[in-house]
């Protein structure tokens, strides 16, 4: 058997799929790691023997192989540049770019990729030829036993795990926060549940990791979660709020909503911080800066839906909504809308916010690299937003959703901005739960605060410069604890003040305030005003002065009738947070009475 095995068509076989089988191992050639090798390894062994048991020969399986063989140059490409493979928000990318945009993308670069391709289909179909002129790899009799074995286990296990459950494991939900995983099922047997080790060679990440096998995964889960999206759309595909603008309907005008990420409100300088976080904006005379506003939820998929629709904070647990976002408010005032993005698009944490997005007539998102290292900075946007600005559309609403502050801070910004030192700037994985890295996790912060600074100053320059009716606002998804005084936590989802607590603001152009006096009146007026992310879907659109049957005026900041409201935040229950302690250095929101149950799906 083994001299057959070195004759050259199956030589050639074995030597393709040994090759396909070490992509996951690609980022040791650009010094990167590979967390847990020996599960890839042995999870791989397994799955080649269980695909080659049930077809017996290459020849039958190998056309299976072709998407890989395709996706390979971009999985290569994403470890190098990204240091992650493909995922569903890059297949999503994929599907969603059209044949222009990708020839505008690539530029002259479309030809080496051609070149690339042509090369790798060559190489399938000559792995194929050779698959199929040879019988000496077939599997017969006895040497299927070990796949079929494998391949039943494995069902069994699985089954196990689905009908009795699975131990729960520890998971990080966030930088510094550990949680539970909850368990699939509550039932109990005389055997217990499945220890979770048990589990893991049979979930999809673990799995997704592999090659070739990995992508089928990651396919997968795009289609789940392109189902899930198409299956939210279109259960308020019949939504309308019948929105019409009341004046300027044939004026030129440009509104901007930048979405910020991680921000907390006491770390800019135009909040009172002794830190000169803002010095652009501290600059700009047609600017206002919010004091008490804050968001519900501190995580992005479930604060953003609050901000961008009329979904009530307190269902911000639930998943999908039933009506559209300001998008579509906008579009139907006739206004051409944008949603450029810098974060993700598919994935469990992401999906929520691209439901919205998608309403846009132009969708981008740009960031290949996600909350990695070598993610793109939010001057990405730039560019994109001067092109959209250009559009021949003469009103336009452009939303931009950046990565703002989100860890890792010094990943934020580019080294002119390290100003506050010492810093993390340079440092590849800084152990971010070391108290002793506090005071330069803390600059660094500020750094990203400073370069959010600047993003949004180039923001309202070119706005400014458009000599448009224009405006801008700027509202973070939730803000950040970061080791404050004795406080032994970071980040978020542990329900500190300083998580709920965000910036937020709006610049209008010098048009905007001759247009709009009354407007800007009740802007000024309302600066300190008790408000939530709840207020900005009402605000926006009376900023444009879009009117619709069931508006509610009294959440527009722009409006005479604002009132104030009830303020729940997501802390043991919805915690009302005007009556509320804040417990120790870190802030934790205590309600003073008792909290609301909470409801979820």
């Amino acid at each position: 058997m083994m001299p057959a095995l070195f004759r050259r068509n199956n030589l050639f076989v074995l030597v393709t799929y040994l090759a396909l089988s070490l992509v996951p191992f690609v980022p040791l050639l650009f010094g990167q790691t590979v967390d847990h090798p020996i599960r890839i390894i042995v999870t791989e062994i397994a799955l080649w023997l269980v695909i080659w048991s049930i077809f017996k020969r290459p020849f039958w399986f190998h056309w299976m192989l072709l998407p890989a063989f395709l996706a390979l140059p971009t999985e290569i490409y994403l470890r190098k540049f990204y240091g992650q493979g493909i995922s569903t928000h890059h297949l999503g990318i994929i599907a969603e770019t059209s044949p222009g945009e990708a020839m505008e993308f690539l530029g002259d670069k479309i030809w080496w990729l051609a070149l690339i391709l042509a090369t790798i289909v060559l190489w399938w179909a000559l792995s194929w030829l050779a698959a199929s002129r040879t019988r000496d790899l077939d599997l017969d009799g006895r040497l299927r036993w070990p796949g079929w074995l494998i391949l039943t286990l494995g069902l069994c296990v699985w089954l196990y795990g689905e009908e009795i459950g699975i131990q729960a494991a520890q998971v990080s939900t966030a930088p510094g926060k550990v949680a539970p995983l909850p368990s699939s099922q509550t039932l109990t047997s005389h055997f217990g549940k499945l220890p979770n080790w048990a589990a893991l060679p049979l979930e999809a990440e673990p799995m997704g990791h592999t090659w070739p096998f990995g992508l089928a995964v990651r396919g997968y889960d795009f289609w789940k979660e392109r189902e899930y999206l198409d299956d939210l759309e279109h259960k308020n595909s019949q939504f309308h709020f019948g929105a019409h603008q009341t004046s300027q309907q044939n004026t030129p005008q440009i509104v901007v909503m930048v979405i910020g990420e991680s921000s907390r409100f006491d770390r800019w300088s135009l909040n009172g911080y002794q830190r000169d976080t803002n010095p652009l904006l501290s600059k700009e005379s047609n600017l206002v800066s919010f004091s008490d506003v804050i968001t519900s939820v501190s995580a992005t998929r479930l604060s953003v839906p609050v901000m961008v629709s009329r979904k009530p904070a307190t269902e911000s647990l639930k998943a999908g909504f039933a009506e559209k976002s300001f998008i579509t408010g906008y579009k139907e005032a006739g206004f051409k809308t944008y949603w450029i993005s810098n974060q993700m698009s598919y994935g469990k944490f992401d999906t929520p916010v691209s439901v919205f997005a998608n309403e846009a007539d132009v969708v981008q998102f740009l960031n290949l690299g996600g909350f990695t290292d070598a993610s793109n900075l939010d001057a990405i946007l730039l560019p994109q937003l001067q092109k959209a600005m250009a559009d021949p559309a003469p009103k336009k609403l452009i939303v931009l959703h950046t990565l703002g502050n989100h860890w890792n801070y010094s990943h934020r910004y580019p080294q002119e901005f390290d100003k506050w030192q010492p810093s993390l700037f340079g440092i590849e994985h800084p152990a971010y739960t070391n108290l002793a890295n506090k005071a330069a996790l803390s600059n660094s912060y500020d750094n990203s605060i400073r370069y959010v600074d600047w993003f949004l100053a180039q923001v309202i320059d070119k706005l400014r410069d458009s000599k448009q009716l224009s405006a801008m606002m700027y509202f973070s998804d939730h803000g950040q604890t970061l080791y404050d005084g004795s406080c032994k936590i970071a980040f978020h989802g542990h329900n500190t003040q300083f998580e709920f607590h965000i910036p937020a603001l709006m610049w209008y152009s010098d048009i905007y305030k001759q247009t709009y006096p009354d407007k800007v009146d009740q802007l000024l007026r309302h600066k300190r005003a008790r408000m939530t992310t709840e207020n900005v879907f009402h605000s926006l659109l009376d900023l444009a002065d879009i009117r619709y049957p069931d508006e509610h005026l009294e959440w527009s900041f722009l409006s005479s009738k604002l009132r104030p409201h009830k303020r729940y935040v997501d802390s043991y229950g919805w915690t009302d947070y005007d009556n509320s302690t804040f417990k120790g250095d870190c802030r934790e929101v205590i309600d003073n009475g008792k909290p609301m149950r909470q409801q979820r799906d």
